[in-house]
């Protein structure tokens, strides 16, 4: 259960304490947020509201031990990040009950996104020690105007302190997507999880705990956004801000100054269906895309464009397989259970109305009991309707009717949102040129949209992000580059017989060497074997 066995110490009372400088501790305003179960609508867990000063004492904690964990070796800090892996994985049990019970995820989603966690974590461990683990050389003359008198030795070095920001929907996969990269990197981390999904998040925090990194590396802070959601954004002792979420993204872009940002803010993921499509995998995905988890996934098919010639068959198909859907607690692994808070679902039947008021058919029954809604299909969609373009979040699609592959790849590119697109299609020659023509990040062909692998580059245009996400461009955005150039006196080509210059060149070699390390030290082994 939730906060017990090797997870009593992060509890007080009933209230989950938060995390600075290696302990579990209560904040001084004596207050707390409550975590509503989204099936019952009832206070689950509560967790501390931090002060502003907690944030001060955790970033300097952060920045403190910084310094030390930029100077461990690689294979130390992969071993250690191994280690929290297979400790998250050994407990899933207890974080995925969390899941269940904060964000109404399905069991079964619920253990997979921790297990999927525990990969990322070790696959981050091995991918940044190859990353990070080389260097490069290079050598002035191949500018031109120049004589190889300079040879450049560079690497990757850390940002400082990085702050993470997940959202509810994955608070552990897209928690560690963050944590990870930063740490192999030799960054500390700030944790800020949402107040939904933050009790899990707790809980994956402390496997990291029981991993044995040092005190201040990591460190995990709860509250309201109100009172320290400017406050760390803004933090001047951030370095790098990860952030996965709506809205609030493009307001922190604007405020966060001169520091590195990676941010995904959402999407209206179009699915284009042509008429030599597979309609029998069109509708299987688009089903899969669009509903799994209440569709409250940002990847989740988000509007259905599809050849007015085919279009009867394929929402007939649709229809048939949504029949098919569960609807229930997550408890009981049900394909479709309550949307996140009672605001989401509000939201989502505004535009359900709408579609109504403005004539969009109906393919099944409207209902909604609570958090709850059944899974709903709308077809004969106009471009009028708000369910065209905002982003539902919830268990219902759209579906447009086109004429042409030009105007669904032009209702694709209206929108302001730009993360993912499906297109399916037989043709393989017509999907390279619709998705060349898509103003998404990631376009997949016969397959719904998606956010993995995990080593995959996941990035969004215009307003669904900035930068892009996968564990090697992680890493990448977390480091920044460090050069080291060497001046030689004279220009040398072949230094095999100018032995009085090489003694002078290994003598710069060897001063560099004792003052560099990881990739640099690679590096200066290879120009000392290019000299000899």
């Amino acid at each position: 259960m939730a906060g017990t066995a090797v997870f009593a110490e992060i509890i007080d009372d009933d209230v989950f304490k938060f995390y600075l400088d290696g302990e579990w501790k209560k904040s001084s305003s004596g207050k707390s947020v409550s975590v509503i179960n989204p099936t019952t609508r009832k206070t689950q867990f509560k967790v501390q509201a931090c002060t502003q000063e907690e944030v001060n004492k955790i970033i300097e904690a952060a920045k403190t031990a910084q310094k030390s964990w930029a100077k461990t070796p690689l294979w130390r800090r992969a071993e250690l990040l191994h280690k929290a892996a297979a400790i998250l994985k050994e407990h899933r049990a207890p974080i995925a009950e969390c899941l269940v019970k904060e964000i109404a995820k399905p069991a079964k989603d619920a253990v997979t996104e921790v297990v999927r966690s525990g990969d990322l974590v070790s696959y981050c461990a091995e991918e940044g020690v190859r990353i990070l683990g080389e260097g490069k050389f290079l050598v002035s003359d191949s500018f031109p105007g120049n004589e190889r008198t300079k040879y450049c030795l560079t690497s990757k070095i850390p940002l400082g302190v990085v702050l993470a920001i997940p959202p509810f929907n994955y608070p552990v996969n897209l928690a560690v997507s963050k944590i990870a990269p930063a740490l192999i990197a030799g960054n500390s981390l700030v944790l800020k999880p949402p107040t939904q999904g933050a009790v899990a998040a707790l809980h994956m925090v402390h496997c990291f705990h029981l991993a044995g990194f040092p005190k201040g590396l990591i460190s995990c802070v709860t509250g309201k956004g109100s009172e320290i959601g400017d406050f760390l954004t803004m933090h001047p002792g951030v370095n790098c801000i990860s952030f996965t979420g709506g809205d609030t993204g493009i307001a922190i872009s604007k405020r966060a100054g001169m520091i590195p940002l990676q941010m995904e803010l959402g999407g209206k993921d179009a699915c284009i269906i042509l008429e030599d499509a597979d309609l029998d995998l069109a509708a299987a995905n688009i089903v899969k895309g669009g509903f799994s988890y209440s569709g409250q996934r940002c990847t989740a098919v988000k509007v259905v464009l599809v050849m007015e010639p085919v279009a009867d068959a394929l929402v007939e198909k649709v229809k048939a397989k949504v029949a098919k859907l569960t609807v229930g607690p997550p408890e009981d692994d049900c394909d479709i259970t309550p949307v996140v808070t009672e605001s989401s679902a509000n939201y989502i039947e505004g535009l359900v109305m709408d579609a109504k008021q403005k004539g969009a058919t109906f393919c099944q029954e409207y209902k909604r009991e609570g958090n709850l809604i059944w899974p709903l299909l709308l077809d004969n969609v106009r471009p009028d309707m708000r369910i065209a373009w905002e982003e539902p979040f919830g268990p219902v699609l759209p579906v447009v009717r086109i004429n042409s592959v030009e105007e669904g790849i032009h209702h694709c590119n209206a929108s302001n949102f730009g993360l993912q697109g499906c297109i399916f299609t037989r043709d393989i020659n017509k999907a390279i040129l619709i998705s060349d023509a898509m103003e998404t990040g990631t376009v997949q062909i016969n397959s719904a949209p998606a956010r993995g692998p995990d080593h995959f580059p996941f990035q969004g245009l215009k307003d669904s992000g900035i930068g892009s996400q996968g564990i090697t461009n992680s890493i990448n955005m977390m480091t920044k580059i460090k050069s080291t150039v060497i001046n030689l006196p004279t220009p040398s080509y072949a230094m095999v017989h100018q032995y009085k210059l090489l003694g002078a060149f290994k003598l710069h070699v060897d001063v560099a060497c004792i003052k560099m390390s990881g990739g640099l030290v690679t590096a200066c082994f290879a120009v000392f074997a290019f000299v000899l």
